[in-house]
Formats: C-alpha cells, sequence, structure tokens
C-alpha cells in the first residue's frame, strides 16, 4: 500500500515542477518578492536563533544515554504530529548537537546551527569551504526523519553518499531513524528500502533516474483517482506496485550550486536501444565529409554562441560529395544537418577537455567538476559525431524512454533547501528558478585569505613561464600549493612541465580519479605540489601540515579563469579553511578560452598590441577585460539554463512519457 501515497504527493507536487518562468513584468514582481524575501530571512536572525539552541545546551547535556533516546521518541511524536513550534525546533536541534558530540564528537558551532536554521526555513546556505557542511545538514535532516515523509540528502558523488551516511548515521540511528545511501550498482530492491528509509544519501543524478524509472512505471496514470482505480483493477500489474520512491518531499542539497546551476543545462535521459546501421553509417559519411571542409571557405564558427554556419560552397561541396550515397543524403536540410554536427564535434568537443577515451569509448568529462561521467551521452547524435571523429566504432543513438531537467527535477520537492561555498553569486538565479532565498553565513573563525591580484600576460608561453618561477620559488620554501587547471589536457601538460623541473607531484583529474580523497587530503603538506582540475576533491578537507600556517598556509594558484566566477571562488576556498591562513592568486594570459571566446575582438586588438613583449601586463585595464568576458559568459549561460527548462516544460505539455526499461 506504500504505492498510493507515493502517486498522491506526485500528482501534488507536478504543479510546483509546471510552473513558468516568469517573463518581463511578472519577472520585476518576483525579483521584488524575492528582495521582499531576503530582508524578512536574515542571517542576523539564524544567528539570534543558534544562540538560543546553545543556551538550552544544559537541558540535555546531563541526561544519561537512555534517558537521550527516550527523549528522542517524544520529539519523534511532537514533529510527526506537525504541531511543533519554534521553541520545540531549537530545543530539537540541541538535542541533536548533545547527541553529535557523544556520537561523533562533533558539537555544531553557533555557524552551523545558524546554517542549519537557513536550511530548515527553506533556504540556500552559503557555507564557506571547509566551514563543516556535513555536519550542518544532520539538524534539519533529522527533524525531517522524524516527520515521516523522508528526506533525501543530495550529494555530488557516490563516495560522498556513502562516506556522510555512514559517518553521520550514528547521530541518526541514535535518534531513532534509518539512514541509507544510493549507489550506482544497486539493484531495485536495494534501492526500495534505501528510498523507505528516514533519511537516504544519493547522487541527483540517480534520484532523478529512479524518479524516471517510476514515471515509466506509472505509464499513462496521471491522477490520484487513475492510480488509485489502477491499483483495484490491475493489483500487482498496474505498475503501482513498481515505484522506488515513496516521495519528493524533503531535499537538502550539498554543492547547491553545482547540482542546481552548473548541471541543470544537462537533461537526465532514460534511453533504450535503437538499432539503425543506415544511420550509423552515416556518422562516419559525416565526419568524413567535415575532414575535407576549410574554415571560412566552406563554414564560419561563432565561438561565442558555440554556432557552425555552412557557405554556399560549403553546400555545395558536399552535395557533390554525396550524390552517389543516395538514403538520407538525398535531402539537403538533413545531409547539412549531419555535417554541421560532424564540424561541431571538431570545433567545440575537443578531446582531454570535453571527453576522454577509456576502453575504446568517449566518456564524457563535466567541465564544472572535471569528473568522468560515464553512463552519460551527449544527445541528438552529438556523441556519434564525436564517436566518429575519434575513428572509433559508433553506436547507434538510442531512443529516449523519458527525460526531465535537473532544475524542473528539484522544483518537484515539496520542500527544498542546499548549501554551497559560493551562493551570492546566483543569489537572483536561485530565487527566479527555484524560489530560494540565499542566506550567507559567516565563518566561525576569521577568514585569513589573501586573494592576490590577477597577473596577466600576452601569450600563454609566458604564462607558464611565470606559473613554473613562481611554483620553483614556493617548493624551495617547502610551502604547499595546489594549480588549479581548467581541462584534462591542461593538467597533464603541466604535469609534463614539471616532471621536466624534477619537481615531484600529483595530479588530480577525471583520468586519474581514484585516489581523489586521498590526494587532495594531502594536499597541504610540507613540499606538496598537487595540480587538479575543478573537481578539487569537494567535500575533503586539506589540513595543513605541522609548521605551514607559519609559512602562510596553502598557496592555491588558478591558471585560467573559467566561465563561472563561482568556480573560481570554489577552487580558491580551498585555502584559508577554518582560520588557516591561506593565499590564492590567478595566473592567466590574453590567449585563454575565456577571453578569446567572449571578447574576440579586444582580445585580438591586445594580442596585436602586445605580440613582441614576454612580461607581465596586468593594469587595471587588462583585469576589467577579464571580468567583462566572464559576466558575459555567466549570462549566455544562465540562458541556456532558462531554455531547458522551458524546453523541458514544453516537452511534458506536448509529449508524454512512454515505454518501459524494466
Amino acid at each position: 500500500m506504500a504505492a498510493v501515497p507515493s502517486t498522491t504527493w506526485r500528482m501534488l507536487a507536478q504543479r510546483r515542477g509546471d510552473e513558468k518562468i516568469p517573463q518581463g513584468l511578472d519577472a520585476a514582481w518576483e525579483t521584488a518578492i524575492g528582495i521582499t524575501k531576503r530582508l524578512r530571512v536574515t542571517t542576523s536572525q539564524f544567528l539570534q536563533r543558534a544562540k538560543k539552541v546553545i543556551a538550552r545546551e544544559k537541558d540535555f547535556a546531563e541526561m544519561t544515554d537512555a534517558k537521550l533516546r527516550e527523549t528522542a521518541g517524544d520529539f519523534r511524536e511532537i514533529f510527526r504530529r506537525g504541531r511543533d513550534t519554534p521553541d520545540d525546533l531549537e530545543r530539537a536541534f540541541a538535542f541533536v548537537r548533545e547527541v553529535a558530540a557523544r556520537r561523533v564528537e562533533m558539537k555544531h558551532f553557533e555557524v552551523q546551527l545558524a546554517g542549519a536554521l537557513a536550511l530548515e526555513a527553506g533556504c540556500i546556505a552559503e557555507m564557506a569551504t571547509g566551514e563543516g557542511k556535513t555536519l550542518t545538514a544532520t539538524l534539519p535532516a533529522t527533524i525531517a526523519g522524524w516527520r515521516g515523509r523522508g528526506c533525501h540528502v543530495i550529494t555530488v558523488n557516490d563516495y560522498l553518499a556513502k562516506r556522510d551516511a555512514e559517518w553521520m548515521g550514528k547521530i541518526y540511528e541514535f535518534c531513532g531513524l534509518k539512514v541509507a545511501h544510493i549507489d550506482q550498482e544497486m539493484d531495485p530492491t536495494a534501492r526500495l528500502a534505501a528510498y523507505q528509509a528516514d533519511i537516504t544519501y544519493c547522487t541527483n543524478k540517480e534520484v532523478t533516474a529512479d524518479f524516471l524509472r517510476d514515471q515509466l512505471a506509472l505509464g499513462r496514470l496521471r491522477s490520484l483517482p487513475q492510480a488509485l482505480l489502477a491499483k483495484i483493477a490491475g493489483g500487482t500489474g498496474s505498475g503501482t506496485d513498481r515505484l522506488l520512491q515513496r516521495g519528493l518531499n524533503y531535499a537538502i542539497i550539498d554543492e547547491a550550486d553545482s547540482v542546481l546551476i552548473d548541471e541543470a543545462v544537462t537533461p537526465l535521459i532514460i534511453s533504450g536501444e535503437g538499432p539503425n546501421p543506415e544511420q550509423v553509417e552515416a556518422f562516419n559519411h559525416a565526419a568524413e565529409f567535415a575532414g575535407q571542409l576549410e574554415p571560412k571557405e566552406h563554414y564560419r564558427v561563432n565561438q561565442r554562441y558555440r554556432e557552425v554556419e555552412l557557405t554556399a560552397t560549403g553546400k555545395e561541396h558536399i552535395a557533390s560529395q554525396a550524390q552517389p550515397l543516395g538514403g538520407i543524403w538525398r535531402g539537403a536540410r538533413r545531409r547539412e544537418e549531419m555535417v554541421v554536427q560532424a564540424i561541431t564535434a571538431g570545433e567545440f568537443y575537443l578531446r582531454d577537455k570535453q571527453y576522454v577515451i577509456q576502453e575504446d569509448k568517449v566518456v564524457i568529462v563535466d567541465e564544472s567538476t572535471g569528473r568522468l561521467m560515464p553512463d552519460r551521452e551527449w544527445r541528438d547524435g552529438l556523441h556519434q559525431a564525436v564517436t566518429a571523429k575519434e575513428g572509433l566504432e559508433v553506436q547507434p543513438p538510442k531512443d529516449t524512454y523519458a527525460r526531465i531537467s535537473f532544475q524542473r527535477f528539484f522544483r518537484l520537492y515539496k520542500k527544498l533547501s542546499g548549501m554551497t561555498g559560493t551562493g551570492a553569486e546566483a543569489r537572483r538565479e536561485f530565487w527566479q528558478i527555484y524560489h530560494l532565498p540565499v542566506a550567507v553565513i559567516p565563518t566561525n573563525k576569521p577568514c585569513l585569505r589573501k586573494k592576490l591580484a590577477d597577473r596577466i600576460f600576452a601569450t600563454e608561453q609566458a604564462k607558464w613561464q611565470a606559473v613554473m618561477e613562481e611554483l620553483r620559488s614556493l617548493h624551495q620554501t617547502q610551502r604547499p600549493v595546489l594549480i588549479g587547471t581548467r581541462s584534462v589536457r591542461t593538467s597533464e601538460l603541466l604535469s609534463q612541465m614539471l616532471t621536466e623541473e624534477g619537481l615531484e607531484h600529483q595530479v588530480l583529474n577525471a583520468v586519474r580519479h581514484e585516489e581523489e580523497a586521498q590526494i587532495v587530503a594531502e594536499a597541504g603538506q610540507p613540499g606538496k605540489i598537487t595540480v587538479a582540475t575543478n573537481m578539487a576533491g569537494r567535500g575533503t578537507d586539506i589540513k595543513l601540515g605541522r609548521g605551514i600556517a607559519e609559512m602562510g598556509g596553502l598557496h592555491v594558484i588558478t591558471t585560467e579563469r573559467n566561465d563561472s566566477g563561482r568556480v573560481d571562488r570554489q577552487l580558491i576556498g580551498r585555502c584559508a579553511r577554518q582560520g588557516d591562513p591561506g593565499i590564492a592568486q590567478a595566473f592567466v594570459s590574453l590567449e585563454d578560452e575565456l577571453l578569446v571566446h567572449r571578447a574576440p575582438h579586444l582580445s585580438a586588438a591586445l594580442r596585436r598590441r602586445y605580440s613582441r613583449t614576454s612580461r607581465e601586463i596586468s593594469s587595471t585595464i587588462t583585469r576589467r577585460i577579464f571580468n567583462t568576458a566572464q559576466q558575459k559568459a555567466q549570462r549566455t549561460a544562465l540562458r541556456q539554463r532558462k531554455s531547458v527548462l522551458q524546453t523541458d516544460n514544453w516537452l511534458d505539455e506536448h509529449l508524454g512519457f512512454a515505454g518501459r526499461t524494466r
């Protein structure tokens, strides 16, 4: 009978997911509401309430473990009935704080309590890297568990989901709650059991995929009466008996900026095999034709919008080459689309940047985190186009059974909140898309980080020479250094230069990710040089070795600006954690991808002006150019994310879920 309540919330939650993004005056009104909400939900209020929680410490400090367990049952009954007051919440937080001190030997700081109160209020809590977000989440998660409707704690990978569930599980179990985690290898029976737990740790990809599988199981059932009738008429054959999730009641999202913003542009798709030998051969022909074409003569590339346009000469050349093939190559529109896609694969999708080759297969690299995504494929034939470009065996495109964007999926939750180290920059987007205000929580100890001004060079060669000089100088003092790169290719290039210099180092990227947590954890030891892509071990503390704090702490060097300033700030946040000192500085050049793509004319003019100099060209003007280019990239990315959500709504209105995967 557990499946029927699941269908109930699904019908109710659908309304929230179907809400359209406001436009024009409606958007302005929504922004005004967001500003008003921020004024009402202030950090000072959360800090004041956190002090009240700490003041209740004595209420539970002298209780025996047996008495505490009995009190946990009392709290569960209070919150299960849903008649709790703000005073009950503060008492409950003080109780869980005492349990945490006894079970995991960690007691929530005042700022962690403030962050937990922000989460309970349905906010995005911005908490600096290293401020203990994992422990913070245990407070609202416990309350949600006591309410009896389930709570999903969303993390960025399977490792963190398993680690946090086992680590924090000691707190939940003492409070009379069941905790579980979801990983990629679980079978449906294990998944069902995990979702029935009071608190379930999982990744955004797994929870969304299971939601889509449930949608497929429901088939055409789209209302509670339909589900009840199907249950009565069909019994176990109605589809409701195969649902995994019992509801999308409450989600607490760790690294909320990554999950709700950076990854939101890619929809999650459930697909199946769709064999089509003729289409497979067409991808190989398209790759062959694309290789014959010359830029400017046969096609034009718009780097800013990542678009390819064939010239009249290019269209004529393709027509002449395709004439003997027949089939799908007879139609001008179809053959030109195939070749444009093949050119796109060559121009915009680069090996060791957007993807790597593993076991003769193209494996996507998440550009925002640097992680491999072996279970994902680019859609609309792009994955096949990239595969054909690499000369690998092309598999036919799969048939889509169900799809949804992360944006739309997380809007289905009855209650949503999240944590991130970089939320303030995306404050407006969090409100527009998810109706989530951002509360900026101060650090527990004053931040001692020094952010030095960017060093700017005319060429990449000059930039790398300066980086190596800086590394040699820092290494002589045994100061640990973390160097951030934008792509796998760049990290491997830097690794090669370090090897030639005889500098021992560790590389952390999408190809070398097995020892991620260990590599990052040791990055603060004397003399350590760590080269990392954007992944940089999110969720793992970098502890400083003996004497490193006196040297000035961990030194972070970024070697290129990312399209999002939030990603840069995440990497910079790896140093100066929890009151430790640290220094961060960016080394960039006029030949970097951000400037070339987002300010092509201005960057070209500057390169001509400084073409004969290898010295540093840092100035207020050159730094402002990089800031402007990054702002353009962020605006473009925001438009893309809104477009994905609008497309998702359109598809849901005009196309139904169909098919079956199990």
